[in-house]
C-alpha cells in the first residue's frame, strides 16, 4: 500500500511539473538577421567640422527596428558587379547548390585564387513566397551555402561575407513560377581590399 501511494505521490509530481513547463513555455526572440558585412571606411581627408552649437536636446535613438518589420540592411556602396563572377539560382525553399550551379561556382573560385586581392560579398535572395524573417533566414542559408563552397574550394573565408535580402530586392515581380525562380538566387559582388 506505501508503495502504491509512494508511486501516486510521484506520478502527480511528475505530472504537475509537466504541466507547468508546458504552460509557460519558451520565451521567443525575434530574429535579428545576423550580416558580416564590414563597416564602410571613414573618409581620407575629410573637412574639420565646426564647434557645434548648444541647441535642444537630440530624441533618443531607436536601436532597433520592430521584430514585425524586417529591415534589409544596405549594401556596401564599394562593393560592385564583377561580370567574371556569376550568380546561382536554389529550388523552391532549399539552400543547396544545384549541380548545375557547381561549374558557376567553381569559375568563380578559380578568378578568385587568381585574384586574392578581391573581396567578394555573397548576396542571398529568396522568392516573396513565406514570411520576412523566414525569407531573411533562407537568404542567409544560400549566402552560406555558396560561401562553404568556395571555401572547400580553396578560398580564404575571410575573403568572403554574406548578406541575406530575403525577398526584399525582386528581379521579378509577376507572380509566376517562371518569375518566382528567378529571384531565388545568389549575386556576387567584388571589391579591392
Amino acid at each position: 500500500m506505501l508503495k502504491r501511494t509512494r508511486c501516486r505521490s510521484a506520478m502527480l509530481l511528475l505530472f504537475t511539473l509537466t504541466l507547468a513547463v508546458l504552460l509557460t513555455g519558451c520565451p521567443k526572440r525575434p530574429m535579428m538577421p545576423i550580416t558580416s558585412v564590414p563597416a564602410p571606411a571613414p573618409p581620407a581627408a575629410a573637412a574639420p567640422t565646426p564647434a557645434p552649437v548648444a541647441s535642444a536636446p537630440a530624441p533618443p535613438a531607436v536601436l532597433a527596428p520592430p521584430a514585425s518589420a524586417p529591415v534589409s540592411p544596405a549594401p556596401p556602396k564599394e562593393y560592385r558587379p564583377n561580370a567574371a563572377l556569376k550568380g546561382i539560382h536554389f529550388d523552391f525553399d532549399k539552400s543547396n547548390v544545384r549541380s548545375g550551379d557547381v561549374r558557376v561556382l567553381d569559375a568563380s573560385s578559380v578568378y578568385l585564387k587568381a585574384n586574392p586581392d578581391q573581396l567578394v560579398l555573397i548576396e542571398g535572395n529568396c522568392d516573396e513566397r513565406g514570411t520576412g524573417e523566414y525569407n531573411l533566414a533562407l537568404g542567409e542559408r544560400r549566402a552560406k551555402a555558396a560561401q562553404s563552397y568556395l571555401v572547400a574550394q580553396g578560398i580564404p573565408a575571410s575573403q568572403i561575407t554574406v548578406v541575406s535580402y530575403g525577398n526584399e530586392r525582386p528581379i521579378c515581380t509577376e507572380k509566376t513560377e517562371a518569375c518566382w525562380s528567378q529571384n531565388r538566387h545568389d549575386v556576387f559582388l567584388t571589391k579591392a581590399r
